[in-house]
């Protein structure tokens, strides 16, 4: 019967690279499902008439393309979400974009709130768009820019004799990844993270080594385990971590400083992606010792999400081969936006402006924090956009919120070994809604046992 089942949905071909790309259209044309089994190596040879080693590769091509997931015995599936984009399939519910006709807010989109953000259109004024788009030099970064990057770097303690410019957080990382490591290369990551995260590393053929995050980030012993364990990459959010909020405190990040000194040649590669906003002070597990490294800072959260830059420290190598992968692909950096956020980043406002936004959001998460715990459900939002909420289920607390008019975030994409949550984004939510969004959660978990203290 598996075999049948497997032959409809199309894997055809005699060689690795056609089954490979037989597969490949089932997958992006959904007549293999995500999580769907694929057959086993001899089975699916048999079937096609081909030799076990022929498939043996053409699932080593599937893996590497981030498509599928080899899980020894268990077999292979297709990967939770896959590398490639899939044709759009109606669906029964309302698209997004009519949430507003719907009296439906939007708390999972996870962007900042644009209230808070500063005025783009009087920088974009005060620049001169021609001179930063001139044909000479166009293919170096911003001087500016850089200056003001690095200026920024070593007032927190990060080096900064090596400073790239990069268009957001997750090409940087991904160019970092690219530059340094191969398919099957282990690397560790935080659970509950980011998705975009886990989807990075299935695209590249990377494997995911999760250790848990509590409020104050990685948890020690776990980080030890896969420390000696070996991994060759570490892609760690110190501040603002996505989607539980925890924040590095000193003393979290002096023992993890410890734990990763024995390993100088593990890549580190830190996200602080929210930057200033983050509502918690810069950290960092950086040390002299450290061979390989990059930390990377996006604007969006702090600027404009449509501002698609982010600013790397790193050490010589690393960002020389960035800039390398960047020059045999989109060859640099749209200048006209390196000399905005120059722009916006020299404005005598910006350190005003910034400081408010994170003063409003640590009050929003504060909030929402506040009421679930005065109604007896444990969050957490140390720092940063989100707020993590553990439920025994996740799919009926997220429908009583939408039927209520509140969309969140179920954590199921973001988990790995970490029990079920909610993400929810506290960037437009006001301080005065924080007690509707926490009765409905409250609701539906203590339905049918009683309320606990926290």
């Amino acid at each position: 019967m598996l075999e049948v089942e497997q032959y409809q949905t199309g894997i055809t071909g005699s060689t690795a690279r056609e089954i490979a790309a037989s597969a490949e259209a089932a997958i992006r044309d959904e007549r293999l499902g995500s999580g769907e089994t694929l057959p086993t190596v001899r089975a699916l040879a048999r079937q096609l008439g081909t030799s076990p080693a022929t498939v043996n590769s053409a699932y080593r091509i599937l893996r590497e393309r981030g498509l599928v997931i080899g899980e020894g015995r268990r077999g292979t599936r297709v990967a939770p979400r896959p590398a490639l984009r899939a044709p759009q399939r109606p669906r029964a519910r309302l698209p997004r974009s009519d949430d507003a006709a719907r009296g439906v807010r939007d708390l999972a989109i996870g962007l900042p709130d644009p209230e808070l953000l500063p005025d783009l259109g009087a920088a974009l004024a005060r620049i001169d768009v021609e001179a930063s788009s001139r044909i000479a030099g166009l293919e170096s970064s911003d001087p500016g820019l850089l200056e003001l990057a690095a200026a920024a770097f070593e007032a927190d303690g990060i080096p900064a004799e090596a400073v790239g410019v990069v268009s957001g957080a997750f090409d940087g990382i991904e160019r970092v990844l690219r530059a340094h490591l191969r398919p099957g290369d282990r690397v560790l990551i935080e659970d509950p993270a980011y998705v975009s995260i886990r989807d990075l590393l299935l695209a590249l053929g990377l494997v995911a080594v999760p250790v848990e995050v509590d409020d104050s980030g990685l948890l020690p012993a776990q980080f030890a385990a896969a420390l000696a364990h070996g991994v060759e990459a570490a892609v760690i959010v110190p501040r603002a971590q996505n989607p539980l909020g925890s924040a590095f405190d000193r003393e979290r990040e002096a023992e993890l400083r410890e734990l990763l000194a024995p390993h100088p040649d593990v890549l580190l590669v830190e996200d602080d992606h929210a930057g200033v906003v983050s509502g918690a002070p810069c950290s960092t597990l950086l040390t002299r010792a450290t061979q390989r490294w990059a930390v990377i800072r996006s604007v969006s959260k702090f600027l404009h999400p449509d501002l698609r830059v982010a600013l790397m420290a790193g050490d010589d190598t690393t960002i020389a081969r960035v800039e390398g992968l960047q020059a045999l692909g989109p060859r640099w950096v749209s200048h006209v936006l390196q000399a905005l956020v120059a722009e916006l980043l020299r404005d005598p406002e910006f350190e005003s402006i910034s400081r408010h936004a994170a003063d409003v959001y640590t009050a929003r998460r504060g909030a929402l924090v506040a009421a679930l715990a005065d109604r007896g459900v444990g969050s957490h939002g140390r720092s940063g956009l989100n707020v993590w909420v553990p439920v025994r289920e996740e799919a009926p607390v997220v429908g009583a919120l939408l039927d209520a008019g509140w969309r969140v975030l179920a954590g199921e994409r973001f988990r790995l070994a970490t029990p079920p949550g909610l993400r929810v984004t506290i960037a437009n939510l006001d301080v005065s809604e924080a007690d509707e969004v926490a009765e409905i959660v409250a609701s539906v978990e203590h339905a049918g046992r009683p309320r606990r203290a926290y």
